[in-house]
């Protein structure tokens, strides 16, 4: 099947939103270079060279950070905008813009643009990194705007400029946050709009799965991972970064995820008529969500009566971060699960807040040695040894121990010199459709003598 045409090719979500952190990075280089230059041509004139000094130190600012954001370094680029400027901005208000009764102080409000730009960029990273930014703009905020406090010399700024420039700092950062929030709503409207595209294309058949081979060191394929795919009748394939997290968050993520169990389901009966193919596992990432959910030992349980796939052929894949809450509910169910003949695997290990009190209860059959380690083994030093750990632990515990996103020769050389046997990645095959892993399967196995 062929994605969709579209006559004019939409950005998905995610390129929106970095388009728009870009687009905010170069307003405020912008902002850093102009006043840079405004400022330090002044206070030139004024022969106060040490406020120069500061003022070319910000045009310099304002430069780097633009030639951060060419480079595509917006990570670095804001944390430098954001440092800098709650430094320059709480430094004019308590240097140069000292309110008196002829005219209030008025950069600081500058400070809540740059509290909204923290919401904005930080919007998926945690919650103590984005509130403690936005927090420290606002406490900010609000102390400069309840008090006269601030440190007089011979180059405070005099108050006929003061007053003008009162009218320039509250249009500028008006204007600011006006455009920030209108971001934040175009962000929240399109989330909105793919939300209810969700919501139809899971009616409309447009989710699929695809299927990555799970491999031995000798090169046979003995099962797969079952990954969700979303072709959009509009912008093609959706990447499951993109509608992933808006479906946990929106809660599609339960009735998407019950329809990839039955649909893993389904393909290992499908299997199953063939010799060949008989034999293979199937594994199925299991969203903390759907966990939690009550009646979920009984949604799997239905779930294989329902299409007649055998127990021992499923496994459930479970992130660490489940485990961060409500252990004893978790351990219960997967034990009830085992009761059935599921097998259970625990994914991306060692990413999350696993301990090893939790994992020596937890009923499980695979550790799956998270990419990210796998990725650098060669390289990092610690990589390796966190890679050599899980191994070892898997190998103490009597767990098997697969390695995901192999992807080199030389990675899979050294998994195995560790002990790892089992291996998943594009050095093998890269997520395919469940025809192409027939083929593969197929030709894994080595003809008869």
């Amino acid at each position: 099947m062929q994605p969709s045409a579209a006559p004019a090719p939409k950005k998905t979500l995610s390129e929106l939103h970095r388009r728009r952190v870009r687009v905010t990075l170069w307003i405020g280089s912008a902002l850093l270079i102009v006043m840079g230059l405004g400022w330090g041509l002044f206070f030139f004139t004024k022969q106060a060279w040490a406020i120069v000094a500061a003022d070319v130190a910000m045009l310099v600012l304002g430069i780097t950070i633009a030639i951060l954001t060419h480079r595509r370094r917006t990570r670095i680029a804001f944390f430098l905008l954001a440092g800098c400027m709650l430094v320059i901005i709480c430094g004019i208000s308590l240097m140069l813009d000292i309110p008196d009764a002829q005219a209030p102080r008025s950069t600081h409000h500058f400070l809540l643009v740059l509290a909204l730009s923290a919401l904005l960029f930080l919007r998926d990273d945690r919650a103590v990194l984005r509130w403690g930014v936005t927090g420290a703009c606002l406490l900010a905020f609000v102390v400069l705007a309840s008090s006269n406090f601030g440190f007089p010399h011979n180059y405070v700024l005099p108050d006929g400029m003061r007053i003008w420039g009162t009218w320039v700092n509250n249009s500028f950062s008006a204007i600011g946050i006006y455009l920030l929030i209108h971001v934040m709503v175009s962000d929240f409207a399109e989330h909105s709009a793919m939300e209810v595209d969700m919501r139809r294309g899971l009616l409309r058949g447009e989710f699929f799965l695809v299927y990555q081979p799970q491999v031995t060191s000798h090169g046979t394929v003995t099962g797969a991972e079952a990954l969700l795919r979303w072709r959009h009748p509009a912008l093609g394939l959706i990447p499951p970064d993109d509608f992933i997290p808006l479906a946990e968050q929106s809660g599609l993520i339960l009735p998407l995820g019950a329809w990839v169990l039955g649909s893993a389901c389904t393909q290992l009966v499908a299997w199953s008529v063939h010799p060949d193919l008989s034999h293979l596992t199937l594994s199925v990432n299991v969203s903390v969500h759907q966990f939690r959910q009550e009646d979920f030992v009984q949604q799997v349980k239905s779930a294989m009566e329902r299409t007649g796939a055998q127990a021992h052929q499923l496994k459930l894949e479970l992130t660490e971060s489940a485990l961060v809450h409500d252990v004893a509910d978790i351990i219960l169910k997967m034990e009830q699960l085992k009761k059935l003949g599921v097998q259970l695997s625990l994914d991306d290990f060692g990413t999350g807040y696993s301990s090893l009190t939790y994992l020596k209860r937890l009923p499980l059959d695979q550790l799956k040695i998270d990419q990210s380690f796998v990725r650098d083994v060669l390289t990092d030093p610690n990589d390796a040894a966190i890679a050599r750990m899980v191994i070892g632990l898997g190998d103490s515990l009597g767990f098997a121990v697969i390695a995901e996103g192999v992807e080199t020769a030389g990675q899979r050389e050294f998994l195995m010199q560790n002990g790892c046997y089992l291996f998943q990645g594009d050095l093998f095959s890269k997520p395919v459709l469940a025809d192409a892993l027939a083929q593969l399967v197929r030709a894994s196995v080595p003809p008869p003598a």
